[in-house]
């Protein structure tokens, strides 16, 4: 007998979630659901909302063997697929940690979280972050791996050459690059023979990143946005004086009033016109529903679509402190802000 996956009474109408065809022809959900909890959330709290986010309708889960909960939330998947969900409804991402670059160790971490994330295969797989920097878990801003040292666009093809045997041998659907720069994006897809389809960077009103959506968009890589509603729950160490609300600015308070909504589903509204695809994170369900019930109802108007434009901060929340190399300036020097990388060796050339 064919078991039925029971919905919400006030689940969102799946039907009316956006959805984007990646450079491969997959289709994927045009909002997901984020799972990174740092020191505010527990393992059990996260896989909880995942429980309720798949029964009001999220389809896409944006995981990471890093975040350290990939097991209770694979209970939940499997719970839901033996419930009747199908397999082929969800999108399921993780993305193999710094200390594990290593092309064998590539490997095993993909087995890792497809074994822990009980889902036969992975839709996506992306290389976290672009450095091989590791730290230990709470690490503070000034806290430095004497190991670590500046992007090594060698090592990264070794990496990326072990992703690419991932797909080859059916584990991973689609691969994906994150916290990448357009100097470094630009050697990749100068050496890859499988591309990246996805790009998985901080996107919200006050940080646009106008010209890395772009050069994605250009090629073909479906931009996903972390932090989209100006990640107030970062981790203390990414937080500093200087940085801005989005939810205070005055555009976005209007338009908040006008739709009686919260100033964050302004945000995601803006992301998925905008064409990105915006992973938020909450742990209560009033949150979780509203998030994906704005994508699907009163849509911005051109005008208030362009007036986000103004709101543009160059504010950039997740600065990375914690991957810096011994005589790195500061945190700027991991973002290639001048359109060169620091230290880069030439490889390739």
């Amino acid at each position: 007998m064919t078991k039925t996956f029971i919905m919400d009474d006030d689940a969102v109408d799946i039907s009316k979630i956006p959805y984007r065809t990646l450079n491969t022809g997959d289709k994927i959900p045009g909002i997901g659901m984020g799972t990174f909890g740092s020191d505010r959330y527990s393992a059990e709290e996260l896989a909880e909302s995942v429980r309720g986010g798949l029964r009001v309708g999220y389809r896409l889960i944006d995981c990471a063997e890093v975040y350290d909960n990939e097991k209770l939330i694979g209970d939940v998947i499997k719970e839901a697929l033996d419930e009747g969900l199908s397999r082929e409804e969800l999108f399921i991402i993780s993305k193999v940690w710094n200390n594990h670059h290593d092309p064998k160790d590539v490997y095993n971490s993909c087995v890792q979280s497809i074994k822990d994330l009980n889902c036969e295969y992975l839709d996506a797989y992306f290389v976290h972050w672009p450095f091989r920097n590791h730290h230990e878990a709470f690490a503070d801003i000034s806290d430095r791996d004497k190991n670590s040292r500046p992007y090594s666009h060698e090592e990264f093809m070794e990496t990326w050459r072990a992703m690419e045997d991932l797909v080859e041998k059916g584990l991973v659907r689609n691969l994906g690059v994150s916290n990448v720069t357009i100097p470094k994006l630009k050697l990749i897809l100068r050496d890859a023979k499988i591309k990246p389809a996805l790009n998985e960077m901080e996107l919200h009103p006050r940080f646009q990143q106008g010209e890395l959506f772009q050069y994605s968009l250009d090629n073909d890589i479906q931009p996903v946005g972390y932090a989209p509603l100006g990640s107030p729950n970062r981790p203390e160490r990414d937080k500093t004086e200087d940085d801005y609300s989005d939810w205070d600015h005055p555009v976005i308070e209007r338009l908040a009033n006008k739709y009686n909504v919260h100033p964050s589903s302004i945000c995601l509204k803006w992301a998925v016109q905008r064409g990105q695809i915006p992973i938020p994170l909450s742990s209560k369900r009033k949150n979780y529903l509203a998030n994906l019930k704005c994508v699907t109802e009163d849509l911005l108007t051109p005008r208030e679509f362009d007036d986000i434009r103004s709101v543009e901060r160059d504010n950039r929340l997740i600065k990375g402190h914690v991957f810096l190399w011994e005589g790195a300036t500061d945190w700027r020097d991991l973002w290639d802000i001048d359109g060169t990388i620091p230290g880069w060796n030439g490889y390739g050339s």
